[in-house]
């Protein structure tokens, strides 16, 4: 996904700013990383956060506020405005790269601006063929006898097929890209359609909302009901329509009767329903203590403690749910009121979330330690301009390096020494597998509850460009690199290994003997936690080999014809489960018989020099004080 602003509060000019599966947005305060998850509350919801006339931008004169979103995994088939199946390419939907581009215009030179909706997509622009969307069942059989299309053997109730043969009844339908209406006549009904294909959006803010008649938005209580709602949809406009067929025919009977005591009366009269009803009105939930406060009037801290568990839960249900619903998750600084395990917790349990299918994770951050839970393909970082306008970075050759600055790298001034690996899962197999360790050799680090280690990932595209740059060489701390070896017959990395060796501060970079460090996890390990039979050499790609199987199991869909982007959230999910579940299962005798050459445990090794050579010197350094002291 990807989401365009423009005009809208800080953002004087448009931004398009892409989305993975977890991203963060990082940059100084006031620079504009929480107006983002606010337009996107507006483009979905405009419930929490609604357009306001002063959310333009005051250094324009211009008082249009534009908002979208570009989605790329789209459905084959849609229905749009009737029954009949149809597809967003069919109907000339799609913006020129394949993709559904809905924008939404405010004009906030209203007091209360409405929203008007586009597609921006490459559509026909020929007359005749330009407005079919918007014309209803009546109005496209009028248009197909006034072009003198032959409608037979076409169905004349699906408007799909109509539109679709008026088209093939022009030579050149001259198609051009731009914006078209989604407001009038029928394509109010396809965008009513279209609007229900779209993801959720919950927005969990970092503190109360500023007005303060707004509701108290942490309770995720009413965002569960929200999406329960949601999964039965379908069900719940079978009984409004139900209801709404049933009173309309009593409306009916009524003025009938009416008629024959005044006619002209009963003509002035037409059954009109007010208002669409408000299923989740009649659902009222909350969390309460003991002595029954609610959680929306507990602490920030107890509350963000709840929302942490709240996604937690929503980790296990959406894993063991099949076809949830697709939802974007957005969460501003989740480290607030929250201690350090708590934080890395949180961000765990959004980080699997982010892994299951249909689900995407947005956060913002101020915290150096955290932001380096994540991969720094993941993060975008945002900075004001001279002109006030903003500009957001991202894969760009010093954008990490301006998150260095901006954030800093060193998490803790007890640090004596830096692991530096590829990407997050690496973290947690040492993580897990340097627990293991520790508890059969106390010689071992721990590298997750040792202060005096700092574990973070350069992520595989900037790999490259922090060794080179050598980012962290400031700070005078010794770095200890863990590179996969992937393919070939020369590592992937040769290079950066040799230049992190070549340096004089006592850093070292290692190659893992296998293809990456899931080759070392043991067959048995794996078997216990998918239960099924696998095997693996050390240049096995394992964690595609078990996605694959694990599709196989449960879906008649063949891997190969699954898109590359569907392969690869399969292949992240598995890895995930690998380097959590399967590391920390992993006995010592597994891995011995795994890394017969114990690789792994010289990483670790390396790492404790490093840790006695700072304690030796400190030592020194403490023992000529007392020295000088006593002279």
């Amino acid at each position: 996904m990807k989401v365009i602003i423009k005009n809208f509060r800080s953002y004087k000019n448009e931004v398009q700013i892409p989305f993975d599966n977890f991203t963060a947005l990082i940059g100084k305060n006031d620079v504009g990383k929480s107006t983002v998850l606010e337009a996107l509350e507006i483009f979905f919801n405009n419930s929490l956060v609604k357009i306001e006339q002063s959310d333009a931008c005051v250094f324009n004169e211009d008082k249009k506020v534009v908002i979208g979103c570009v989605f790329a995994e789209l459905p084959d088939q849609v229905v749009l405005d009737t029954d009949s199946p149809t597809s967003f390419k069919g109907e000339y939907l799609l913006n020129s790269q394949g993709e559904l581009e809905i924008r939404k215009e405010y004009d906030c030179n209203l007091k209360t601006p409405k929203e008007v909706v586009y597609s921006y997509s490459s559509h026909p622009s020929i007359d005749g063929a330009n407005d079919l969307i918007k014309l209803k069942n009546a109005d496209l059989k009028k248009r197909a006898r006034e072009l003198g299309i032959d409608l037979t053997g076409v169905d004349q109730r699906s408007n799909p097929q109509l539109r679709s043969v008026i088209r093939n009844g022009f030579q050149d339908l001259q198609i051009e890209d731009g914006l078209i209406s989604l407001n009038d006549d029928n394509a109010k009904a396809v965008w009513g359609s279209i609007s229900k294909k779209l993801p959720q959006y919950a927005l969990f803010q970092a503190d109360r909302p500023s007005k303060d008649d707004d509701s108290e938005v942490q309770d995720p209580m009413k965002y569960a009901i929200n999406e329960a709602i949601k999964s039965v949809e379908n069900e719940l406009a079978s009984i409004k329509e139900t209801v709404r067929n049933q009173v309309i025919s009593v409306a009916h009977r009524t003025l009938d009767k009416l008629k024959e005591m005044d006619a002209d009366l009963a003509n002035e009269l037409e059954p009109h329903f007010k208002a669409e009803p408000n299923w989740s009105g009649l659902f009222k939930l909350s969390l309460t203590s003991d002595n029954q406060i609610p959680i929306n009037k507990r602490g920030s801290g107890v509350r963000r403690l709840i929302l942490l568990n709240f996604f937690r839960a929503e980790v296990e249900r959406r894993q063991s749910e099949a076809g949830a619903t697709s939802v974007i998750y957005a969460i501003e600084e989740p480290e607030t009121a929250q201690h350090p395990n708590n934080q890395k917790m949180l961000v765990e349990a959004l980080t699997q979330l982010s892994n299951t299918d249909n689900c995407q994770v947005i956060t913002t951050t101020h915290v150096p330690g955290l932001a380096g839970l994540l991969n720094v393909d993941n993060l975008r970082y945002i900075e004001a301009q001279p002109d006030r306008s903003r500009r957001v970075r991202h894969s760009e050759p010093d954008v990490y390096k301006r998150i260095a600055e901006q954030l800093g790298v060193l998490p803790d001034s007890r640090v004596k020494v830096f692991i530096c690996v590829e990407g997050p899962h690496d973290v947690r197999f040492l993580n897990h597998i340097s627990r293991m360790l520790n508890r059969q050799n106390p010689i071992f680090p721990e590298i997750e509850s040792d202060p005096r280690i700092a574990i973070f990932h350069l992520g595989g595209s900037t790999l490259k460009d922090w060794v080179s740059s050598n980012y962290l060489g400031g700070l005078g701390i010794p770095e200890i690199h863990i590179y996969d070896r992937d393919e070939g017959a020369i590592p992937k990395y040769q290079a950066q290994y040799e230049e992190v060796n070549r340096r004089k501060n006592g850093s070292k970079a290692f190659i893992t003997e296998g293809r990456e460090m899931e080759n070392y996890l043991h067959h048995d390990a794996i078997r216990q936690e998918y239960k099924f039979e696998i095997s693996f050499s050390l240049t096995d790609d394992v964690p595609e080999f078990v996605a694959k199987t694990m599709h196989e199991s449960s879906s008649e869909k063949p891997w190969n014809e699954l898109t590359e982007e569907k392969q690869k959230k399969k292949i992240s999910k598995a890895k995930s489960r690998l380097n959590n579940e399967v590391a920390a299962i992993m006995t010592y005798e597994q891995l011995c018989h795994m890394d017969s050459n114990r690789n792994v445990e010289s990483w670790l090794l390396a790492v404790k020099v490093h840790l006695e050579l700072q304690e030796s010197q400190i030592l020194a350094a403490a023992t000529k004080n007392k020295d000088d002291t006593v002279q």
